[in-house]
């Protein structure tokens, strides 16, 4: 997807220092890196993209600015998962961007539910996944900073 200055691509094996670099700053703004962090962010290969996942880009005049990742689960489902927007790029709608290029790409894999974690202190993040339709359910999970679930059922009749 290609619209102005922002492009959205699929990962490359090129993109994991951006992919790990970006994550690695929200993380550590708000949070500490688990030991699962370390091992998905350098390597993206075998944990994501290895079992059935996706990981996306997006640039703003073409420089790299931020990534997600959409984590395969079981069969229809996905996590959204990993989405970090450089700060100094934030205010610019990529995170918006991604989001949705990231709920086309899971159509195409054949998704009927995304799920998420995050935490309430991300404010501006969860206020945009309700916006997208994501909402809140009872919260299960591996992720020790997680404290809301939300998931989102896709509507798949118009394909």
């Amino acid at each position: 997807m290609k619209t102005g200055l922002v492009e959205i691509l699929e990962y490359q094996a090129e993109h994991q220092p951006w992919f790990e670099k970006l994550n690695r700053a929200w993380i550590e703004k708000y949070f500490w890196m688990e030991p699962i962090d370390f091992e998905v962010l350098q390597h993206p290969d075998v944990h994501l993209l290895g079992h059935g996942g996706k990981i996306l880009m997006v640039t703003f005049n073409k420089t790299i600015t931020g990534t997600v990742a959409l984590k395969y689960v079981q069969p229809g489902v996905y996590e959204f998962t990993k989405m970090a927007v450089d700060e100094k790029f934030q205010g610019k709608k990529l995170g918006k961007a991604l989001a949705l290029a990231a709920i086309e790409k899971a159509k195409q894999l054949g998704a009927h539910t995304i799920l998420l974690y995050s935490n309430t202190k991300l404010e501006t993040a969860i206020a945009m996944y309700r916006k997208l339709g994501f909402y809140e359910i009872p919260l299960d999970g591996p992720y020790k900073r997680s404290d809301i679930k939300m998931e989102m059922k896709l509507d798949r009749s118009n394909e």
